[in-house]
Parts: C-alpha cells; sequence; structure tokens
C-alpha cells in the first residue's frame, strides 16, 4: 500500500469556490490525486492520498482519498472541481473521507502506526531503493507552491528522514508521479506510503 501526503498550504476547506484556481490552488491537489490515483486505464488500488488543506474558513480539512474504494472519478479537472466542492460541502463521495486533522496530528498517527516516514528536501539523501524496502508501510512528505511551514517541517523530521529526488527541481504531482515509477520498477516492494513534499524542493 502507498499513501502520498500533500500539504496545501492555501487551499480552500468549503466548497464555495469559483473554480480549482481560485479556491487557494486546489489545482494542485488535484494534480497530485490525478499523479497519486490513475495509472492508464485504471485506478492505483495500493495507493492512498492524502491532502491537508490549510485555507479558508475552517482549517486545517484533512481529505483522504482510496485508491481500491474510489468510484465515480474520472480524471479531467472538471469532475474533480464537482468531487471536491462535494465533500468540502459535507456530502459523501465512495473512497474519499472528510476530517479535521493537522499535518502533524496525521504524521504522529502514522508514525504511531509504523510508517516509515520520508519528507523530501533538496538537501536530503537521494532516493535509494533501500528506502522503498526499509518497512511494508512507508510515508513520503510533499508540499504545494508554497511549501511547509519550518515548523511543521521541523516537527516531520522527528519521526522521518530527509531524502531527494536529486538535484532538480520538481512539481509535487511530478514528484509523485517519479515515486511511483520507482516503486513500480520494485517488485517485492508492498507499502503504504503518504508523501509530504515541498513543491520548491526536489
Amino acid at each position: 500500500m502507498r499513501e502520498f501526503l500533500l500539504y496545501s498550504r492555501t487551499g480552500w476547506t468549503s466548497g464555495n469556490f469559483k473554480n480549482m484556481i481560485e479556491g487557494g490552488r486546489l489545482d494542485i491537489v488535484y494534480q497530485c490525486a490525478l499523479m497519486a490515483l490513475f495509472k492508464a486505464q485504471s485506478h492505483r488500488n495500493d495507493v492512498i492520498f492524502h491532502v491537508v488543506l490549510n485555507g479558508p474558513p475552517r482549517p486545517p480539512t484533512h481529505i483522504e482519498i482510496s485508491g481500491a474504494d474510489l468510484r465515480d472519478a474520472r480524471v479531467d479537472e472538471r469532475t474533480w472541481e464537482g468531487i471536491f466542492k462535494k465533500v468540502l460541502y459535507g456530502h459523501e463521495h465512495p473512497g474519499i473521507k472528510v476530517e479535521k486533522c493537522s499535518l502533524q496530528e496525521l504524521v504522529k498517527r502514522k508514525s504511531a502506526e509504523g510508517h516509515a516516514i520520508y519528507i523530501l528536501g533538496k538537501k536530503g539523501d537521494e532516493l535509494q531503493t533501500s528506502h522503498l524496502t526499509e518497512k511494508e508501510n512507508m510515508l513520503f512528505v510533499i508540499g504545494d507552491h508554497i511549501g511547509i511551514p519550518k515548523k511543521d517541517e521541523g516537527f516531520v523530521l522527528r519521526y522521518g528522514k530527509l531524502i531527494s529526488l536529486g538535484k532538480e527541481k520538481y512539481l509535487a504531482a511530478s514528484c509523485i508521479d517519479i515515486l511511483n515509477y520507482n516503486i513500480d520498477k520494485v517488485p517485492s516492494v508492498k507499502v503504504t506510503e503518504e508523501v509530504l513534499y515541498n513543491e520548491d524542493t526536489s
């Protein structure tokens, strides 16, 4: 099982937005969910995608999306705009859970469950196969275009390790795609990964 966690500093915590860009850059959340949960013609049943939204009016809000349980979700932006509005207004959608939960609370919960935790950053050790096989359940930590606050980043590092995807800087969604690619190449890996990554790091 793989779990990816995105920290969205500006994503709205209400469905009352005109479009995803004006909704605190929920378009970045959509792009990351797409890269995490879908492959050609199918869902990734072994992936759970998390986002912690910190925009108005009710931060923090945690959305969890299970690839195995997700239904009625195409890959186009309009579909996901409707899904985000629906669940942020308090309505249910198959495979999606919404709760009041901060990044720190979620990371602490996953650590207690035995996850190996990694946060992506340009000063970290370069990603190795050993990182993908250290434990059955793994947490990789990612942020949006603004990045994760230093205090939250420091909190995550109390529970995990800093790793890098190399010298280049990548978009958050690209980082998730790269991680999926590398995990797919490891035949024996069975992981629950949660990704907390800063879009302005690599």
